[in-house]
């Protein structure tokens, strides 16, 4: 087992993107930093971070969640600046 130091961040995300990530945690067991450590670890070495079932409860999360954005989106999002 390896130890690390972690960083308090202020990162800001699509508010229902965030909401997919909690759940998705949630029903992980995992808290939202060791998910998003191990999907940005997986990203790193060009590896898919989800296993077959995984997805299908993203899946279902996108639906309750609203969250029609996907990866071609990426580069053309803009914030809403009347918030």
């Amino acid at each position: 087992m390896k130890t690390i130091t972690r960083t308090q961040t202020g990162v800001r995300l699509e508010t229902r993107l965030l909401k997919v990530l909690k759940a998705l945690a949630t029903e992980l067991d995992l808290s939202l930093g060791d998910l998003l450590e191990g999907i940005v670890l997986h990203a790193f070495e060009g590896r898919a971070p989800f296993s077959a079932p995984t997805l299908r409860k993203i899946r279902t999360l996108r639906t309750v969640y609203g969250l029609d954005l996907t990866a071609k989106d990426s580069h053309r999002i803009r914030e809403d600046e009347q918030r």
